[in-house]
C-alpha cells in the first residue's frame, strides 16, 4: 500500500521518505503543503508539534523524519537500509543526529534555505543567518569527512539510512557561493557524485520535486 508523505516540497526532511521508498520499491505519494500550511489544525492533528513530515501507511499514523524512515526499512523488503553490524550501526546513527542537530542549523537553515530556498519562495535572504551558518558549517564538514574517511558510505560499503539523510541536506550545498568554498577540495563531493548516481536521489532530486508538486500545494 502507499505510503502517504504530508509535508512541503524541498524539504530535505520530506525527501528522506521518498528517498527511503524508492531504495526499498516501497509505492509513495506526496500530500504537497505550502509554507505555513504545517502550522494550521489539519497540519497539527498529524503532528503536534507543527513540524513536516509525516506519514500515513495503511491507517498508521508516524511524525518525525528518523522514526518514519527507520520504520519504513523495517516495514518492507528490499535492501536493507540499516546495517547489521552493532559499531556500523552506531555510526550511522551518529551520522543521522549530526545531521540533525548541526548540519540542519547551519548548511540547510543558514545557508542552504537562504541561497536556493528562499528565492524560490519569495522569501528575502537572510545575508546574516549566511554568514553565521559558515564556521559551523566547516565544523560539520570536517566532521562528516573524518566520519566517511576511505569507505564509500558513512557505515561502510553499502547505502544507509545515513546517507539517505546527508544527501537530502547537502545536495544543494556545493552550488552555492558560501557552500562551494566550504566544501572545495572535500572528499564529500565524490560520496555526492556516487549518491546522485542512484535513481532514488534523481527521482526525488529539488527541482524534479518542486515542479511535480509543488504547483499543487500553491
Amino acid at each position: 500500500m502507499t505510503i502517504v508523505i504530508h509535508g512541503i516540497p524541498g524539504s530535505p526532511y520530506v525527501r528522506q521518505p521518498m528517498l527511503a521508498c524508492e531504495e526499498k520499491g516501497v509505492p509513495w505519494r506526496l500530500q504537497a503543503l505550502t509554507p505555513g500550511q504545517h502550522k494550521q489544525p489539519e497540519h497539527l492533528a498529524r503532528h503536534p508539534f507543527g513540524r513536516i513530515p509525516a506519514i500515513e501507511h495503511d491507517g498508521y499514523w508516524l511524525y518525525e523524519a528518523q522514526a518514519i524512515v527507520r520504520y519504513i526499512d523495517a516495514a518492507f523488503d528490499g535492501p536493507a537500509l540499516t546495517p547489521a553490524d552493532p559499531k556500523q550501526l552506531g555510526r550511522m546513527s551518529q551520522v543521522m543526529n549530526i545531521v540533525d542537530w548541526y548540519v540542519m542549523p547551519s548548511l540547510t537553515s543558514g545557508i542552504g534555505f537562504n541561497r536556493v530556498v528562499a528565492p524560490i519562495f519569495g522569501i528575502p535572504v537572510n545575508e546574516e543567518a549566511v554568514k553565521a551558518a559558515v564556521e559551523p558549517g566547516r565544523v560539520c564538514i570536517k566532521a562528516l569527512e573524518d566520519l566517511l574517511g576511505a569507505q564509500p558510505y558513512f557505515a561502510g560499503d553499502q547505502v544507509s539510512l545515513a546517507d539517505l539523510a546527508a544527501v537530502a541536506h547537502l545536495d544543494m550545498i556545493p552550488g552555492t557561493p558560501e557552500g562551494g568554498e566550504l566544501m572545495a577540495g572535500s572528499p564529500l563531493l565524490a560520496w555526492l557524485d556516487r549518491m546522485a548516481e542512484r535513481p532514488s536521489v534523481q527521482r526525488t532530486a529539488m527541482p524534479r520535486i518542486m515542479a511535480e508538486f509543488a504547483p499543487a500545494a500553491a
